[in-house]
């Protein structure tokens, strides 16, 4: 059960009423990271309109242009017996690569998590959100080098809107904290849930590493798999959903995600210039291809953008499994795959680590695509 949190006071942020001049941006969006408790302790305070730094800029108002004709599909990957029927093997390799080439997105079930488990996951992010407020205080930071980062908005200081989320996350690859400095509400469901998530990975990777044309063990050999972090959001319950966001268009810095949502739904992704939702299933997870998996493959795999909706509804939790070293400190170079460029087919991008890829990605925040810096020019290529 979530214990009640505590009633806080509303920091003084200023709503949209107010005229122009009365807003400072760079002002409002301190006094609210000071609070370090952040969306639901406005909520907690019983906000009825949402201060102005969440409003988003009027050009992304296009939540009605959703596809009705097209019948987008999400296609639905089943694991089972995945590793004992060669000829379900190849049936699913088969649906791994159309989707990863023209959605960036599927969803997977019969992955072996249970569904217990599954639940207890989604319980534990409510838990820790839903705390007395002084007791998660202590664990608001953006220092990546901590056991647990707890905030809201990891770019709140760089991006242009400010998503209706808070976040806390756990790495647990390629060096994992001692579990004795998590807190105690999630802890053991946090380690125990990384472990399920990196088999699934693995297994992941040797698919789509077939899909490539590839040993089944290509991926998983250049170290795609070497690093992990559980990224739980929260989303509270927002009073004018309508002119928030839950969390900004953007594409995914790492190889794959591996996403556990709730059945409150509004992830969409964009497809054909339309979003598309991706309802949740049941006991499923949802895979999709990150910026990082575009590079290696040479835009052969796609990194497709998508958002999250804020809604009255709530709250709604999701946890993110991203597989990807992040800034951990590593001279290894990744660019497109040798085995996959011809004359047809040259290089599209630059070779980088996978720390100055994501440093590039948290200095620009969401919505904006790290994969153009990246690009070879026509001269290099």
């Amino acid at each position: 059960m979530a214990v009640a949190a505590s009633r806080v006071n509303a920091p003084n942020l200023t709503p949209l009423s107010k005229a122009d001049e009365n807003y400072h941006r760079p002002t409002d969006l301190k006094a609210f990271d000071d609070t370090k408790a952040g969306v639901k302790g406005l909520v907690d305070a019983g906000i009825t309109e949402i201060p102005r730094i969440f409003y988003r800029p009027p050009e992304t108002f296009d939540s009605d242009n959703i596809s009705g004709e097209t019948q987008v599909h999400i296609p639905v990957v089943d694991l089972d017996h995945i590793n004992k029927n060669s000829l379900k093997r190849k049936y699913t390799i088969d649906i791994v690569r159309e989707a990863s080439e023209k959605l960036g997105f599927f969803q997977l079930v019969n992955h072996g998590i249970p569904v217990d488990v599954l639940e207890e996951m989604k319980d534990a992010v409510r838990r820790f959100n839903e705390q007395e407020t002084e007791s998660k205080k202590q664990y608001y930071t953006r220092d990546l080098s901590k056991p647990l980062i707890y905030n809201s908005n990891f770019d709140l200081y760089t991006a242009a809107t400010t998503n209706w989320r808070d976040t806390f996350g756990y790495i647990s690859a390629p060096n994992s904290h001692n579990p004795q400095d998590l807190p105690e509400i999630c802890r053991d469901i946090l380690v125990d849930y990384s472990k399920r998530v990196m088999e699934i990975g693995n297994l992941l990777f040797e698919l789509l590493s077939e899909a490539l044309g590839l040993n089944p063990n290509y991926l998983k050999n250049i170290d795609c798999n070497e690093g992990l972090a559980l990224v739980c959001h929260y989303y509270p319950p927002c009073p004018q959903p309508n002119l928030a966001i839950g969390t900004s268009e953007h594409t995914d810095n790492d190889f794959i995600t591996v996403l556990l949502q709730d059945q409150i739904g509004g992830l969409q992704i964009r497809y054909e210039n339309k979003w598309v939702d991706v309802p949740p299933v049941a006991g499923a997870l949802v895979v999709n291809i990150g910026d990082l998996m575009q590079l290696i493959t040479n835009d052969k795999f796609k990194s497709v953008k998508h958002r999250v909706l804020a809604n009255k509804k709530g709250p709604r939790v999701s946890v993110a499994g991203i597989f990807s070293t992040l800034t951990f400190p590593t001279s290894k170079l990744y660019g497109p795959i040798k085995e996959l460029l011809s004359e047809q087919s040259p290089a599209i991008y630059r070779e980088t680590t996978i720390r100055d890829f994501n440093i590039q990605f948290r200095s620009d925040g969401l919505g904006t695509s790290t994969l153009q810096h990246f690009k070879l020019s026509q001269a290099d290529a």
